[in-house]
């Protein structure tokens, strides 16, 4: 990059920034504006504006807020008050909207439940968050039906759209309350740093957990994420993510409410005319998750790939093996990709199409930025810590745990740290006497690198990342070499235990298609990654089982591990002998545990 080009970068990175941070002092902890004063001020400057496109309806602002108010109204009546907990556990809809709005007027907290749990999982996030009040997609019935009998306390439940078993319609009486604004006095004292959502986390890696996320954080996301992305009140940005999960729910919501542009909603993620639906509802801005933009590009070529109006993409997850086909096929002038975490402290947000990075923290700004990466023991399993007990910054190119340094008197615009409804949980998460006696940073858990010019990329998750004959791998390097192969549709790595050895031996799950050959593809990871980064075990299956995210699950792949006796897929082992991968049998197997196979 050129002297010239360069400064014009910076230039263009610090007016950003600037113009984002004085967007974001508009909202303080302390402060009293609650997400119900924003979006109230959002209906009094334009109520006849669309604020939700749906199954070809639209919702102005002023329907919104009629719809919101008869909610509250509804909810005080039941006597849900100030601080209450209610669940919500519906698939993507306006009705969505108007419930957690309403709730949000008369200063509830909203549990946001996700439309994927059943059983043992679900119930444990009922227990999680203690609500008072259930309300639920008529289609959320059997789901609910598996945990309602076995909760603690009885709830309150109610269904929308159709009765459900065990539960009120409240239909007829939403229809009955009234539409005007609740009064005021619902949410008076209420601090914009109260509790809004509880978002849980996905749960890959063990049991989903509650996190606290507040007025303040949902507004300090829609004011910051608008500027950065220009939103206006002409935008239509797409949501085809669960409203429950941060990108959709949070950011692209934000986003829209603070600025008056409008959601264009659907029900769930559908790639098969995902861009003739954008074309035909003249969508501006997307919102992505990394694998969304995977299965759009694994889709044959159709005329509506470039003939759309989208300007913007934002999101997070989008992996350098496919981030400049996806820009280049789509014709997306700008991809936005941020790194940050439900319940943490530390965002990261990439301003300038740098492939792959999920943000950049300028050296000379570096200061002004309470985020470091840190060595990282595997052998212990937590940071590195010198001979005086201090963790160490890594040097640029080495990956190490991201953290976030966290305001000793807990507040303040970067180093806000709200954690989860367990005290325990949080006090998990959080790292002490780090680089000096006292001070206090949020573990990410996530493992993060940085180049020279300020630029970090996301490596993988500490729970997921493992060690091999004393080297450290990422999954997600070993993911993308596979999938560079023309023959893997989908790969899911982990780490497993293998008996005689130390560390984990690489594994991945793989979906597989057309003349896939074992051969060639050993031949292709002896290309692409370092010996001890190359899994010495395939299972193959037709899918990979998934979150509601499109996150993988490793944790229950992990246990199962490779032994054939448990695994029904093909199991395919890495034989250097015969330069490919051959077919794994119980004999082999044997073999292995016994020590008769190198590794």
């Amino acid at each position: 990059m050129g002297v010239l080009s360069s400064a014009s970068r910076e230039v263009r990175t610090l007016y950003a920034l600037s113009k984002a941070q004085r967007a974001v002092d508009r909202v303080r902890p302390d402060g009293a504006e609650t997400v119900a004063d924003a979006f109230e001020a959002r209906v009094d400057e334009h109520p006849d504006a669309v604020a939700v496109h749906w199954a070809g309806n639209e919702y102005t602002f002023a329907e919104l807020e009629d719809a919101a108010n008869r909610i509250a109204n509804w909810a005080l009546a039941k006597g849900i008050a100030r601080g209450d907990v209610v669940g919500l556990m519906m698939q993507n809809r306006p009705e969505f909207l108007f419930i957690w709005l309403g709730l949000a007027k008369i200063g509830a907290q909203i549990a946001l439940l996700s439309t994927h749990l059943a059983d043992t999982q679900l119930l444990h996030t009922l227990s999680a968050a203690e609500p008072k009040m259930i309300l639920l997609g008529a289609e959320m019935d059997k789901p609910y039906a598996t945990v309602r009998h076995r909760l603690d306390v009885e709830l309150e439940a109610y269904s929308i759209g159709a009765r459900a078993g065990g539960c009120r319609l409240l239909d007829p009486e939403f229809l009955e309350s009234s539409s005007s604004r609740p009064p005021r006095g619902a949410r008076a004292s209420m601090h914009s740093g109260d509790n809004l959502f509880y978002v849980y986390t996905s749960g890959t890696t063990g049991t989903p957990k509650a996190a606290l996320f507040s007025h303040y954080r949902f507004l300090q996301t829609g004011y910051s994420y608008a500027s950065l992305a220009k939103i206006t009140r002409e935008d239509r940005i797409y949501c085809a993510l669960p409203l429950y999960h941060a990108v959709g729910g949070i950011v692209g919501v934000s986003m829209a409410f603070v600025s008056g542009a409008s959601i264009v909603l659907q029900e769930r993620f559908s790639a098969t005319g995902f861009w003739s639906d954008c074309r035909e509802r003249n969508v501006t801005v997307l919102l992505y998750l990394g694998e969304l933009c995977r299965y759009l590009l694994g889709l044959p070529e159709t005329a509506y790939d470039r003939k759309h109006v989208v300007r913007c993409a934002v999101g997070n997850g989008l992996r350098p093996d496919i981030w400049e086909r996806f820009q280049t096929r789509f014709g997306i002038k700008k991809i936005i990709e941020f790194y940050a975490s439900t319940e943490g402290n530390v965002s990261l947000i990439n301003l300038d199409n740098k492939v792959g990075a999920v943000g950049r923290i300028p050296p000379y700004l570096k200061d002004r930025f309470a985020v470091e990466v840190v060595r990282y023991d595997f052998v212990d399993c937590e940071p590195f810590r010198d001979a005086d007990g201090h963790c160490v910054r890594c040097e640029p190119g080495e990956p190490g745990e991201a953290i976030g340094r966290i305001a000793a008197n807990g507040s303040g615009a970067a180093v806000r740290f709200e954690g989860y409804r367990s005290s325990e949980e949080t006090e998990r998460r959080i790292l002490r006497d780090v680089f000096e006696t006292g001070d206090a940073w949020y573990r990410t858990g996530d493992l993060l690198r940085y180049d020279e010019e300020g630029y970090y990329y996301f490596v993988d998750r500490v729970t997921d990342a493992f060690r091999w004959k004393g080297t450290f791998v990422a999954t997600s390097e070993v993911a993308e070499a596979l999938l560079t192969f023309g023959g893997i549709k989908e790969a899911n790595v982990y780490g497993v235990d293998v008996v005689g050895h130390e560390g984990k031996a690489g594994m991945a799950v793989i979906v597989v298609h057309g003349g896939f050959d074992p051969q060639l593809l050993y031949a292709h990871v002896c290309r692409q990654l370092r010996p001890c980064a190359r899994p010495l075990f395939l299972r193959i299956r037709s899918e990979i089982e998934k979150t509601g995210t499109f996150k993988y699950r490793k944790v229950d792949r992990a246990e199962e591990g490779f032994d054939p006796d448990t695994v029904s897929e093909p199991l395919y082992f890495c034989d250097d002998r015969q330069q490919a991968y051959v077919p794994l049998d119980r004999s082999m197997f044997d073999r292995i545990i016994a020590g008769d196979i190198a590794l």
